[in-house]
């Protein structure tokens, strides 16, 4: 199958990307900030959304029985 708009990979990939971006800027946000609960908060938003990305990975790989 070519990839191209209505290709669901497509737009897996492009949202891991951006998962794996706001991952990051989450974490490294927690290095400076201050207030131990705003830091909780950044660190358990870090953690929600890497598991939206490893889902959408997954679902990509298709190794888990629900993709399959």
């Amino acid at each position: 199958m070519a990839e191209g708009p209505e290709d669901p990979h497509v737009h897996t990939h492009a949202m891991e990307a951006r998962f794996r971006e706001i991952v990051s800027h989450l974490r490294s946000d927690i290095q400076v900030i201050q207030d131990p609960g705003a830091s909780a908060l950044f660190e358990t938003a870090a953690e929600v959304i890497g598991g939206l990305e490893k889902a959408f990975h997954d679902f990509d790989a298709r190794n888990e029985p629900a993709w399959r």
